[in-house]
């Protein structure tokens, strides 16, 4: 890692930086810092005492009692809330602070670096002065908090260690929930300086405990000394440094050190006889990533980020984290009964910007009936409530969260921890696509899945990101935002994992939101027969129909996958509703995916153009023949 010092105005000496801590730090806190005996860790916390300027520093471990501290601290300071359900607090984040705000998040970007135009950055320089200005003094009157995390299973190939310093203790609750505890695992690094840091401030605060100034938030990645700064926010999203921000510093490290680091669910699909296959999945958010991952009857390893590392010509696989930020809106009891059993039970549960009534959490979609009043993100609700921004108020926000430790989930996978990751068979790719991609679809082999479905990701935008909903673009395998490197390079790097590999995870293509004239084709069930047909396509165990985007379901295999899964009949009108390939349409998008990668990916791999192009001609080929919508009865078996 190329460490550059993080403010030299402000270097001290080591003996300077710890008097500097015995002055903020109770000796019990000051000997928890210095034993772990590591002059990186020191100056970085030094330097943002520095700059913060807190009354007080605290230094927590691995221990229980720290992390009653915290879950206590939060309900003294008011971040959090107690619900009537025992183990149950709310939280809310400010009005104009409920998502990952693009456009206040940036890479520090150094002189004689470069990043993709499609990645939003700053001179590094510009950047650091602007961050470190709004960072100056905001913890005054606060206590700084010092959080030692893991990023993957501990002291593993997978491992990652990272430091937050914070004056949130809601940050510092969410971290406890979201990822394994470090303290430990920084006694064993032995002074090395190859960690993750994150600094963070909540900024000034209204008497509700949310951050004013709103319009001053910055999310400010310098992937040169991996440290990620944001202030004025309280947003899980923008705050917890070792999620979205910190995968884009682990990009950065995949990158150097030849494995992938991908905004993948993990989870263990159970096949005939209780075989257990796992699958990863990219979708962008709210486009049924968590519901996928939470299927009832099988195993979730991990809902957002995972790392992939090639052992002896296998893909192994595991989870960055070790909980759940998930989405709440449309968590109902009969289509996620597992989440909400969780939801609805004692137990360690954030949940932020949700309706409180009398204790009680509501949200959209829930499937109940919803108070007439309560208190939201907004304060004191009422239907028909305008906003500050003369928007009507709904009764939740669209992005109102839940967060669970996924321990906490009765189908937690118990290989969750297992430092040696688990063999990854299948990998999905999924959008919000009203108009082109088909349901479910393998690609033909590695290459083409990790273009056609991965580097041709196609979605609406969401209420998950601060910006207009349901405008299509292109989101590059779902981790767009978050690649810090060049696209091209990162698309070579996908190609090139999978060709070390002995036998590559089968690659798919899913595609929940396909419309015609009467709505949705899908149920919101079918999907569990689109994962069970993809484990049996793992295992050579039902044949596919060769169509021009991919290698598609047959519609008697499909009629028994119904049955077993769904316990209904599936019929021929059915099948033709969702799978007739729409060419038009494909087509399009081709066009729309090609012009992405001629403006934003100049850089990108020749096999980019070679598969898209062979897919236009696959297309057009089929046009010629059938016309411009195709039923699936049209299209071979596959003999490949």
């Amino acid at each position: 890692m190329n460490q550059v010092r993080l403010a030299p105005e402000i270097l001290k000496s080591r003996e300077e930086y710890r008097q500097l801590f015995a002055a903020k730090m109770s000796p019990a806190h000051y000997g928890r810092l210095i034993a772990l005996d590591n002059p990186r860790l020191e100056e970085f916390v030094g330097n943002a005492i520095e700059l913060c300027e807190p009354d007080r520093v605290e230094v927590l471990d691995d221990s229980r009692e720290d992390r009653e501290r915290t879950r206590r601290m939060t309900k003294e300071m008011r971040e959090e809330i107690p619900l009537a359900i025992p183990g149950h607090t709310v939280h809310f984040d400010g009005y104009f602070d409920q998502g990952r705000d693009r456009g206040a998040t940036k890479y520090l970007v150094p002189k004689g670096d470069s990043l993709s135009k499609a990645l939003n950055q700053v001179d590094r320089d510009e950047g650091l002065a602007e961050i470190r200005g709004l960072l100056r003094g905001s913890m005054r009157g606060r206590t700084m908090i010092v959080r030692f995390m893991t990023l993957g299973p501990a002291i593993s190939r997978f491992s990652i260690p990272c430091v937050e310093c914070t004056d949130s203790w809601y940050v510092s609750h969410a971290l406890d929930l979201l990822y394994r505890p470090g303290y430990e695992y920084f006694k064993t690094l032995q002074g090395s300086p190859d960690f993750f840091r994150v600094l963070h401030s909540s900024g000034r605060l209204t008497e509700d405990m949310v951050s004013v100034d709103h319009e001053k938030k910055r999310i400010y990645i310098d992937y040169w000394t991996d440290t990620v700064y944001s202030v004025n926010t309280q947003y899980a999203g923008n705050s917890v440094g070792l999620k979205k921000l910190a995968l884009r510093l682990t990009i950065r490290k995949a990158d150097r050190e030849g494995w992938l680091a991908e905004h993948m669910f993990l989870m263990g699909v159970i096949g005939p006889k209780g075989r257990k296959t796992y699958f990863a999945g990219a979708f962008p958010s709210a486009c049924g990533k968590t519901s996928t991952a939470m299927l009832p009857g099988e195993t979730i390893l991990g809902d957002d980020i995972a790392y992939f590392h090639e052992v002896n010509g296998e893909c192994r696989a595991a989870n960055a984290e070790s909980g759940i930020f998930g989405i709440i809106q449309n968590v109902r009891e009969r289509d996620d009964p597992l989440i909400w059993k969780v939801l609805v039970s004692p137990g360690e549960v954030i949940f932020s910007n949700v309706l409180v009534k009398d204790g009680r959490p509501y949200w959209l979609g829930m499937g109940v009936e919803t108070p007439k009043d309560g208190v939201n993100f907004s304060g004191r609700w009422y239907p028909g409530m305008i906003g500050p921004d003369g928007e009507e108020v709904p009764l939740a926000h669209k992005n109102a969260r839940y967060c669970v430790a996924l321990k906490a989930l009765d189908n937690c996978d118990p290989e969750l921890d297992n430092p040696e990751g688990v063999v990854l068979a299948g990998i999905m790719y999924g959008g919000r696509d009203r108009r082109s991609y088909l349901p479910v679809q393998q690609s033909f082999d590695w290459v083409h899945g990790i273009v056609a479905f991965g580097a041709a990701l196609e979605t609406e935008t969401t209420y998950a990101v601060v910006e207009r909903e349901g405008v299509p673009e292109i989101n590059l395998m779902s981790i767009q935002d978050f690649v810090s490197i060049p696209l091209g390079k990162y698309i070579r790097n996908n190609i090139e994992f999978g060709r070390r590999l002995h036998k590559p995870p089968l690659v798919f293509g899913v595609n929940y939101f396909l419309c015609d004239e009467n709505g949705y084709v899908n149920d919101v069930r079918d999907k569990h027969v689109w994962v069970k047909w993809m484990e049996r396509r793992v295992h050579g165990e039902v044949p596919a129909l060769r169509c021009p985007t991919g290698l598609i379901p047959r519609f008697e295999d499909l009629q028994v996958l119904f049955r077993e899964v769904r316990g209904c009949e599936y019929r021929i009108e059915d099948y033709r509703r969702q799978f007739t390939l729409r060419i038009p349409e494909n087509l399009a998008k081709l066009d729309r995916v090609e012009g992405f990668h001629r403006d934003k990916v100049p850089d990108g791999p020749p096999e980019v153009r070679e598969v898209l192009a062979a897919q236009r001609q696959r297309l057009l080929e089929a046009q010629r023949r059938f016309g411009d919508y195709v039923s699936p009865e049209c299209f071979p078996l596959d003999t490949t």
